[in-house]
């Protein structure tokens, strides 16, 4: 965020503001040192457990103050500016991290270590997580990337722009968006996701759970029944790991890559598979129409963020 901060060299006292910075705490071993976070800081399990000091987009100033934190962890894009500026007012640091590539993330997870004194821990995790990485990449680097359109939200249509850190997600897996501009959740005109064909829909599934329109549906309308991926249901559904810049995130590449290219974790050839594959009835075009960037994307970040605040907890997963 620009800023000079100073933390003490020791800290003893922790809360953290997003899921995903919770999680990583986890996963370095120093979940002793949270003392407080979201309600909507819910893995692992344990974190559950952690006092709550209220939302991501809007925690409660006074019950962070309570826990008498040596440091704040927040994230620059899910908690708010004023956030920061209320902790800086008390004389309470924050730390904020903004990830926008799997590397990235990684780094961030190295850098977050080394702030709190677990360099050690920080680095064995971040060789684990590039070993797991690579091992992906070598499996699909032969392979044709799946085209496919990543939702976020259906009504209206709302997906990833290319420069998101689940967009890189997507290509570690072995596919690729067929959204491809700048805006971090932009709207998309149906029709022309009908023209492109994606290969396949993905779902998280922390968004089946509040979207308007149920996926089973899909078929029965008439804009989305016009996607051959509709119709033959090549439906790819992965968990909430996907939305956080996090430890876990590499478990959903890994997932999405076994679902977009079984064929490639397997010593055998993929049997016909009884969910949506590659096999399941439609043919992705050879040489694909380059997207209409006018038609397709149209909607600015703050209309996805009012669809997503509808749900504070779709837009506080990250």
């Amino acid at each position: 965020m620009g800023r000079t901060i100073q933390v003490p060299q020791n800290l003893r006292r922790i809360v953290s503001l997003s899921p995903n910075l919770t999680e990583t705490l986890y996963a370095l071993g120093l979940q002793d040192l949270l003392v407080g976070d979201t309600d909507y800081c819910d893995f692992p399990a344990a974190a559950q457990h952690k006092p709550k000091v209220g939302g991501v987009i809007n925690p409660s100033i006074e019950a962070v103050v309570a826990l008498q934190p040596d440091l704040v962890l927040v994230t620059k894009l899910s908690n708010r500016p004023e956030t920061v500026d209320a902790l800086a007012q008390l004389g309470i640091p924050s730390y904020a991290t903004d990830p926008h590539t799997i590397q990235e993330i990684i780094s961030s997870i190295q850098h977050l270590a080394d702030l709190m004194g677990a360099s050690e821990a920080g680095s064995a995790l971040a060789k684990e997580l590039q070993r797991r990485l690579a091992d992906t990449q070598r499996r699909v680097a032969q392979l044709p990337r799946s085209r496919v359109l990543f939702i976020v939200w259906t009504q209206p249509l709302i997906s990833i722009g290319k420069d998101t850190f689940i967009a890189d997600a997507l290509h570690y897996a072995g596919a690729e968006s067929i959204v491809d501009v700048a805006q971090s959740w932009p709207q998309v005109n149906l029709e022309e996701v009908a023209r492109l064909q994606p290969d396949f829909l993905v779902f998280a599934g922390s968004h089946a759970e509040i979207m308007p329109l149920k996926i089973a549906s899909l078929s029965e309308l008439p804009g989305w029944r016009l996607l051959d991926a509709v119709r033959s249901h090549r439906y790819v559904h992965t968990d909430d790991s996907i939305d956080r810049p996090a430890p876990r995130l590499i478990s959903a590449i890994e997932d999405l890559a076994r679902q977009f290219h079984p064929e490639a974790f397997s010593d055998k050839p993929a049997a016909a598979p009884d969910h949506p594959e590659k096999d399941s009835g439609a043919t992705a075009p050879s040489s694909p129409p380059a997207p209409n960037a006018n038609a397709l994307f149209g909607a600015s970040r703050h209309l996805a963020a009012q669809n997503l605040q509808r749900a504070e907890g779709l837009a506080c997963a990250r």
